[in-house]
């Protein structure tokens, strides 16, 4: 973090006012130029691009950014000239306030009202003379002038054969927070990453600065990941020495994660490998800005140690990069060692420059910001890349989704992280988020936004992000097929009829597409996910009501016996493994997931693409998973058709159809499932708190499909929070049992918050009973609250509860 905090500035220039004082000059001479206002195009198709002056090498990047970006949208390429073009053509003049403020240059008359210059500001005006328009960039320095192009950019209208301006830009504009970065990590990991050359990385973060990124976080050659990748075109070492020195050539920051990974750092052999192993990347590294060491995740060091590291390796660290700064985060600490964390902060260490709040913090930021000393500022590392089990889930995410897409898919969620984005911002300098690949793509331009204005609306982010990287005719059409991908994940899949409106969507889209569109992995990953929802709803309504026809047959055992009703039963489960009406839905998903390899190596299936594994966005090998309960119940058939008397297999066949009974006075709950869990004290709304740390989070277990369908989805607390079923309706008289079935992890559970029912245990997937005190129900209600282990630390999870039955005895 090299810049203070800067407050915004987007000031549009008023329309028609005149700029004076830009008289003859070799590089600048407009006759009495104006602002143009109003609804005035202007046609750049043909433009010089004039530059003043000796520029240094970030601003030469970007002057070429300009002009090569254009050129591959367009097929023109711009003419770069140091004078000023005396044949009325077009002209995008750019510059930074040293240039434009030089000797002869007249450049800067035209920001006479630019007064309160900043780090990373950009001023830009465009002029109409009467001959020709005119485009002025001014940057408060080389980012702004970088920025100010990418502002240019992101806005113009570029297609084949033309770059047009459709309104008039006329801005003053800085950046609300100071840091707005993204992890980019070469790595297996990453389900993309590990495939692209210096070329592809170049590419990647010239979009990402357009859209006001100013840093990128790489990874070591040794993190918690395999050390070769069969998609690697070079070493991971030469890659991260060419990605710092292309992040420096743009004059971005480079930030390092390097995770303390070594079992033992109280021991001095330990720590001097340690220092000799950092150190040799900290001096092959052409840049470094800062070094971020998480505290777990990966990591597994007491925080008085690994401080103790931490001051030697900055010492390391400044011998080859003297500015560089040292910041760590308190990830999955337990209790006991966050206490200590706050301790040594009070202590006010001075190698250490911040702190970082990311997934696996005990403490909710807010509280976190009041716990430290505010001479350190707090730097955001949000995951925007997973959607289950991670910092910010997706709220009540369906299990048909999260079986087969899995928590690491292309997962474009706009509003979702706008809200994260303000709620937690405020408490912070800025950003770099956690990002495992491409498959967040949207989310990071949404965040570098955000970062940029806080205040501008989402869906003109969306718009400038279709405008400049699918094309100017999808600017309103693909902005709106990306909220509406992220509105297919909102309740049942299905009962949302809007996923087959946003598959439609899409498919006109798609058959209007030129080949180039075709092509855009940008495009490609947003028709993947429309076909993919849209083939996981087919599927779920296939799959469901040929479960509800066996459960159905299953029912009527009593009438046509036991044999006859499995037999049939089973016949309709079945079909439902066998594809349904979705198959052409299934295989443009598959035509897709290639299109995706060849177009930027995205690793969707591990035997076909050598992706690392299933869970890191391999949901081409999911894509066939069961989202009904035939597993479980071919299995409950199994054991009863061993049974002999037959009254036993109808009692069994019983015990599935009814498994969801209470009995009478009684009352059922999945506290994970939204449509069933009545009585779930939820605590604050996902609004208030995305991370879960005072509410209820619903997960979906990964081995779901064993079990009913009903046991899938699990109620979840973190770090102790309590999680409560309040009954307001039961019998004062009646006497209640228990059933209940947990979750992995720890759990203990009281009534009424006094009367302990059993201590902390973990027994998951059994079906468990107990009786209740005889007197819990006597107020005429009753509350069941569980605690998970609060001691713990890595991610937190404290108790899981998938079903409870408060059956009346």
């Amino acid at each position: 973090m090299r810049r203070r905090f800067a407050e915004p500035m987007c000031v549009e220039a008023r329309a028609g006012c005149i700029l004076a004082a830009m008289l003859t000059s070799m590089w600048f001479f407009v006759p009495e130029p104006a602002l143009a206002g109003g609804d005035t195009v202007s046609d750049f198709t043909g433009a010089v691009v004039v530059t003043h002056g000796k520029l240094t090498g970030p601003e030469e990047r970007a002057v070429a950014m300009l002009i090569e970006e254009a050129e591959k949208r367009t097929g023109i390429r711009w003419e770069r000239s140091g004078r000023w073009p005396a044949d009325g053509t077009p002209v995008i003049a750019v510059g930074t306030v040293r240039q434009t403020s030089a000797p002869g240059a007249r450049f800067g008359a035209a920001f006479r009202n630019a007064r309160d210059r900043k780090p990373e500001a950009y001023h830009i005006r465009t002029l109409i003379d009467g001959r020709s328009p005119t485009i002025l960039i001014e940057g408060d320095d080389s980012r702004g002038l970088l920025f100010g192009i990418g502002r240019l950019l992101r806005t113009m209208e570029l297609s084949k054969g033309a770059a047009i301006l459709r309104e008039p830009l006329n801005v003053d504009s800085a950046p609300k927070y100071a840091l707005r970065g993204h992890q980019l990590g070469y790595r297996p990991k990453t389900n993309t990453y590990d495939a692209w050359d210096l070329p592809q990385w170049e590419q990647y973060i010239r979009d990402l600065a357009v859209f006001g990124t100013n840093a990128v976080e790489l990874i070591p050659p040794r993190s918690d990941d395999a050390a070769d990748s069969p998609h690697f075109p070079r070493p991971p070492m030469e890659m991260m020495v060419g990605m710092s020195k292309l992040l420096d050539q743009y004059g971005l920051d480079v930030w390092v994660w390097y995770p303390a990974m070594d079992p033992d750092y109280s021991d001095p052999a330990t720590v001097e490998r340690a220092l000799a192993e950092w150190s040799e990347v900290f001096r092959k590294l052409p840049r470094i800005d800062a070094i971020y060491v998480p505290g777990g995740d990966p990591g597994h060091t007491q925080p008085k140690v690994l401080f103790a590291l931490l001051e030697k390796q900055a010492a390391s660290l400044h011998k080859y990069h003297p500015k560089a700064q040292m910041w760590m985060s308190p990830q999955g600490f337990t209790r006991a060692w966050f206490a200590e964390f706050l301790e040594l902060m009070r202590k006010e260490p001075k190698w250490l420059t911040g702190i970082v709040f990311g997934p696996q913090v005990r403490m909710p930021l807010p509280e976190l910001r009041k716990a430290i000393p505010s001479r350190y500022p707090i730097r955001h590392y949000p995951d925007i890349t997973h959607n289950v089990y991670c910092e910010y889930p997706v709220p009540d995410w369906d299990p048909a989704f999260c079986l087969t897409e899995l928590r690491e898919c292309i997962n474009p969620r706009p509003l979702d992280e706008a809200a994260t984005f303000r709620l937690l911002q405020p408490y912070t300098i800025g950003f770099l988020t956690y990002s495992e690949g491409c498959n967040d793509d949207v989310n990071k331009m949404v965040w570098s936004g955000l970062g940029w204005d806080p205040d501008q609306d989402v869906t003109a982010i969306l718009q400038d992000y279709s405008r400049y990287f699918i094309g100017p005719n999808y600017e309103r059409t693909f902005a709106d097929g990306l909220l509406a991908l992220e509105r297919n994940w909102r309740g049942p899949a299905t009962a949302n009829e809007g996923i087959d409106s946003t598959l439609h969507r899409f498919q006109e889209l798609e058959k209007d597409a030129a080949p180039r569109d075709r092509r855009n992995w940008r495009f490609q990953q947003a028709l993947y996910r429309a076909y993919y929802d849209a083939y996981v709803r087919s599927k779920a309504i296939h799959e469901l009501s040929l479960e509800a026809e066996a459960l159905a047959t299953l029912r009527e055992s009593p009438r046509i016996g036991s044999t006859a009703a499995m037999a049939r039963a089973e016949e309709l489960l079945d079909r439902s493994a066998e594809v349904g009406p979705g198959r052409d839905l299934r295989a443009r998903v598959l035509e897709l997931g290639e299109a995706l390899f060849q177009s930027i190596g995205m690793q969707l299936s591990v035997p076909k693409y050598q992706a690392i594994s299933v869970d890191r966005g391999a949901n081409l090998d999911t894509i066939d998973m069961p989202l009904n309960s035939r597993v479980w119940i071919r299995k409950q058939l199994g054991e009863i058709r061993a049974l002999k008397p037959e009254a036993e297999r109808l009692a069994g066949i019983d015990r599935i159809v009814r498994w969801q009974d209470a009995g009478p006075g009684g009352f059922y709950d999945a506290p994970g499932d939204p449509e069933r869990r009545t009585h779930l004290m939820q605590g604050k709304p996902w609004s208030e708190d995305p991370a879960g740390y005072h509410s209820v989070i619903s997960i979906t277990d990964d081995e779901a499909p064993v079990s009913p369908r009903s046991q899938w989805r699990h109620a979840l607390t973190f770090y102790g929070e309590p999680l409560r079923l309040r009954y307001s309706d039961v019998d004062p008289h009646a006497q209640y049992r228990l059933r209940v079935v947990y979750g992995d992890g720890p759990v203990r559970l009281s009534v009424n918050d006094k009367v302990e029912i059993h201590g902390l245990i973990t027994k998951p997937y059994q079906v468990l009973e107990y009786d209740l005190p005889a007197d819990a129900a006597a107020s005429g209600a009753l509350e069941l609250v569980w605690r998970g282990d609060d001691n713990k630390g890595g991610a937190g999870r404290g108790c899981q509860v998938s079903e409870v039955w408060l059956i009346r005895k």
